[in-house]
């Protein structure tokens, strides 16, 4: 998505503040938005790692669910990115900023869920992370669209659709096709 002001105003932005620089942390993944090309894609591996430590520590340590897991993470994923939305639009100056990646978190997230026993294996991941970033870019119906909502709903939204879509094709991928 071309970067689009996110409203009147202008000028240079005043000294960040330590908020600032702490939600700027959250909503760049800790840095990872700030990659200079494909700020999305280097985004997204903010979420191979949250699910890395979900399938190496959370599920094995505590006994939980990936599924659940995977779940609770997105939605929460979800909820910072809508309250930090208005607020990152306004520190960038931009409507979905670059360094705002928390959506392609999410949207990693979505792609991984399953119902299923165990946690998804290598090449499952692997897929999960090309079809979601396909779908993120592609933007199928309704997807677009949602990204036009205002603030962190719009910004969160798309990427949720377009983790959808992956998942669907992961779904069908592992257990229709029976790979990986």
């Amino acid at each position: 998505m071309t970067q689009r002001p996110a409203g009147a105003g202008g000028g240079a932005r005043p000294p960040a503040t330590a908020g600032d620089r702490i939600r700027a942390a959250l909503v760049s993944c800790f840095g990872l938005g700030y990659a200079p090309v494909a700020s999305g894609t280097f985004g997204t591996l903010g979420g191979v790692a949250l699910v890395w430590l979900l399938a190496q520590v959370a599920v094995p340590r505590f006994g939980w669910h990936f599924g659940v897991a995977a779940v609770v993470c997105a939605a929460l994923v979800l909820l910072l990115g809508i309250a930090l939305g208005g607020w990152a639009e306004r520190y960038y100056g931009f409507k979905d900023p670059k360094p705002f990646v928390l959506d392609e978190v999410l949207g990693y997230l979505i792609a991984v869920f399953r119902w299923g026993e165990g946690v998804p294996g290598t090449k499952e991941l692997v897929l999960a992370f090309f079809a979601f970033r396909l779908f993120d870019v592609v933007k199928p119906p309704p997807a677009r669209r949602l990204e036009f909502l205002p603030k962190g709903v719009g910004i969160m939204l798309d990427d949720l659709v377009a983790g959808l879509y992956a998942l669907a094709l992961v779904w069908v991928v592992r257990d229709y096709l029976e790979w990986p």
